[in-house]
């Protein structure tokens, strides 16, 4: 025997479960004469190679370059030679893996979609059709290693069709987890709101058709899509979708609509190519993409904003029904708004009548329920805004500067909740939730948290939890925690999760805008400049605190904020008419009690700024959203607008205090409202706001001189603020690292509250 034979062990990571990557192997090895075997072994995929040395090197190098996801080589070494005759294909393994398995749930691939398509296919219309690369992965997934016994389609029998094609290790659906057909595989069911006790009345074509009947004549379908209910309606019928803001309790957030493919989307929005990527591609996410105007859709779909959410099919399902009905259709989640993702069907169906016209269901379970994903393109690349179905579960390798964590758990903020695990050099954080506001959605913030641990085989030694002293996630981290649980301030965290996302370990000058978050001087922080070094974050600048006159309520209705910017800036009567279509507002009672401080706490909110800004150039009253006063001042916005420099009179300026940096505001408000006084149009204000808070990033840049900038909190959703403070900054020499993977909201502040810990910890010797 050849002194070049011989016999390696290889082991992966990254995503290497639920994407065809065992018949990948078997193919290559094949291909290439080598002998051995391959299997899944709890997260990662584990290898044995024999043969002669060029051909193993030569599977190794296409292995990596060819695999039909991202992965990672963890461990190569030599073993004794077995002197097997072929290539074969081992039972999945539930050992313990350091590493956590990236399981996304993915639209169907070119090839599924032929089959779809294909009258001459035995997969004909079938709506549940998948194979190895394509179909749910973490939505159906009820433990490790990737299998299908381990997951929600353990309930389904194979046919002998086809058994022989998951057999086959050179069928496209060999080891296919989620492969089925109308013989063997999941099924749909029809019932309308008046059947008694939501009974199925139809199943398969037929279910299908009842659907479509329904939302062609104006009625709302509750759809069991794939990580949970979804509300579907004619996006083109004004009554419908005022119905279902009725019945959703949602006045005004917008709504994402479902189109068939790139060119109903491109009727309905300007796509640039990257936009196009992202819609088209295997997540099928909710992309914002700037509407236009001669569209047919209704007026109430997204009310007051210049950005329109669409999607593409996430599921056969998805693709059957937006293809015959050959319209766009409004595509939410099915619940009240405030309360958690329905995705249970018997849970489904009693809340039919109250909110659905009919119910189209299947029997395949969904193990953990998953909303859609959010992104928007920034600079040409893809932001996250929330991390759902397709996207979640993002696993991030931790630098290997940080020290090892112990098995961590973090529950996130109250608002956009979302739960992160870590333990060693990685960590994972989970899908979003929600906000916390309701009994019902913190149960679904311990369920998801609990699950994500059971799936992963993590038990927590530590949790941590926002440090405000009202914290919903506080009670989790005590139960899962099995020491005391460690709190991390909100915008320590913003920046931390930054920082982790681009591997970045050094200090830096972190920019975090957000709504509000407790800060450390007993005042609401969210307009702050941290100077972060390790473990260690220190303010130093910040907006000039303003009064929220009645605490949330100031949140709620940011006419408000706008009266005590009007009295702090001296602006001298008559104001400019503040809107009050849903509501008269006391403007001379609140405006007496701004310098109570009995009336509110202190804030230095950048978003709660820009909201009472948005008041001042007459854009909204109250709030019927978070964020909707914000986003509606950005959609007052040019298209395609490059932020000006700000006039003189509108820039920020910087005072001096004890070795930092306080930014009075006073200037642009009184320039808002001259500008409005004088008539000038609301887009060149806007373009003035805009431009005046990304030039006071720059500024506090170049005075603290920090090489390195992160932007973090949910400011940064808005697209003309990134771009413009980023080209300013870099155009300045900085670094600037923007949140990309990991939401820059709330969303992903638990992977932040991980690093926090894991430092910390690491500090005391734990």
């Amino acid at each position: 025997m050849s002194a070049e034979y011989g016999r390696e062990r290889l082991v992966l990571g990254g995503r290497v479960q639920g994407v065809g990557f065992r018949p990948f192997a078997w193919r290559l090895a094949r291909e290439l004469g080598l002998t051995g075997h391959v299997s899944n072994r709890g997260g990662e995929v584990h290898l044995e190679v024999e043969g002669l040395a060029g051909p193993r090197a030569e599977f190794q190098r296409r292995l990596l370059t060819e695999a039909p996801a991202a992965c990672t080589l963890l461990d190569r070494q030599g073993v004794a030679t077995c002197e097997e005759t072929e290539f074969h294909v081992g039972p999945g393994e539930a050992a313990e893996s350091a590493g956590f398995l990236p399981l996304h749930d993915t639209a169907p691939c070119e090839d599924c979609r032929r089959e779809l398509a294909d009258p001459a296919d035995r997969r004909h219309r079938y709506p549940f059709i998948a194979c190895s690369r394509c179909g749910p992965r973490l939505t159906v997934t009820r433990q490790l290693p990737w299998s299908r016994e381990h997951t929600t389609m353990a309930a389904f029998m194979l046919c002998p069709a086809c058994a022989r094609e998951y057999a086959d290790p050179a069928d496209r659906r060999f080891h296919a987890e989620m492969t089925g057909c109308p013989d063997c595989g999941p099924q749909l069911a029809w019932a309308g709101a008046d059947s008694p006790m939501a009974i199925t009345t139809a199943t398969g074509e037929a279910a299908l058709a009842g659907a479509l009947a329904c939302l062609k004549r104006g009625g709302i379908v509750m759809l069991k899509g794939v990580g949970g209910y979804q509300l579907l309606c004619d996006a083109a019928n004004a009554a419908a979708v005022a119905r279902l803001r009725e019945r959703k309790c949602r006045p005004r957030k917008p709504f994402a609509v479902l189109v068939a493919d790139l060119e109903a989307a491109a009727a309905l929005a300007f796509l640039d190519p990257v936009e196009r990527e992202v819609l088209a591609g295997p997540t099928a996410p909710i992309v914002l993409t700037r509407a236009r105007d001669d569209t047919p859709l209704a007026e109430g779909i997204h009310p007051g904003l210049a950005w329109l959410g669409l999607m593409l099919p996430a599921s056969p399902l998805h693709l059957l029904l937006a293809t015959a009905a050959d319209r766009p259709l409004i595509c939410t989640s099915a619940n009240l708004a405030g309360e958690p993702l329905c995705y249970e069907d018997a849970a489904a169906r009693s809340a039919l009548g109250s909110l659905a016209d009919g119910w189209l269901g299947h029997n395949r379970a969904i193990a953990l329920p998953c909303d859609d994903p959010v992104v928007r393109i920034m600079d040409g690349q893809p932001v996250t805004l929330r991390l759902g179905r397709g996207l979640a579960p993002q696993v991030i390798s931790l630098p290997d500067a940080l020290p090892p964590s112990p098995p961590l758990l973090a529950t996130g903020g109250h608002l956009k909740a979302a739960v992160a695990l870590a333990r060693g050099h990685q960590a994972l954080l989970g899908p979003h939730v929600g906000d916390l506001d309701t009994p019902a959605s913190r149960a679904r913030h311990g369920e998801v948290a609990e699950r994500l641990c059971r799936l992963y085989h993590h038990t927590p030694a530590h949790a941590v939890h926002d440090r405000h002293p009202d914290d919903a996630g506080a009670a989790l981290a005590r139960r899962l925690g099995s020491a005391p649980p460690r709190t991390v301030q909100h915008h320590h965290a913003h920046a931390l999760a930054c920082a982790a996302e681009h591997g970045y370990t050094g200090p830096l000058l972190a920019v975090c805008w957000d709504g509000t978050g407790a800060g450390e001087d007993g005042t609401v922080w969210g307009g702050e400049w941290l100077a972060v070094n390790g473990a260690r974050a220190r303010r130093v600048a910040w907006l000039d605190p303003f009064r929220l006159v009645g605490g949330e309520a100031a949140i709620r209705d940011p006419r408000r904020v706008a009266i005590a910017l009007l009295v702090a800036a001296g602006c001298a009567k008559p104001w400019p008419a503040v809107p009050d279509v849903d509501a008269p507002l006391a403007t001379d009672l609140l405006a007496t009690l701004v310098e109570r401080p009995s009336a509110g706490p202190l804030c230095s909110s950048a978003g709660r700024l820009l909201d009472g800004l948005a008041v001042l150039c007459g854009l909204i009253g109250t709030a019927s959203f978070d964020g909707e006063a914000a986003m509606r001042l950005e959609s007052a916005l040019p298209a395609e607008v490059s932020l000006p420099q700000p006039p003189e009179d509108a820039r920020l300026s910087l005072v001096p205090v004890n070795g930092a940096w306080r930014l009075d505001w006073r200037g642009l408000v009184r320039h808002v409202v001259g500008a409005r006084c004088q008539g000038i149009e609301t887009s060149t204000v806007a373009a003035a706001v805009h431009g005046a808070m990304a030039t006071a990033i720059v500024d506090v840049a170049a005075r603290l001189e920090a090489p390195v900038i992160a932007l973090g909190g949910g400011c940064f959703q808005n697209r003309a603020l990134v771009e413009g403070a980023r080209r300013g900054l870099e155009a300045a020499g900085h670094r600037v690292l923007v949140p990309g993977h990991i939401p820059p909201n709330d969303g992903g502040l638990a992977l932040g509250q991980l690093v926090a810990a894991g430092r910390a910890l690491a500090a005391v010797g734990h």
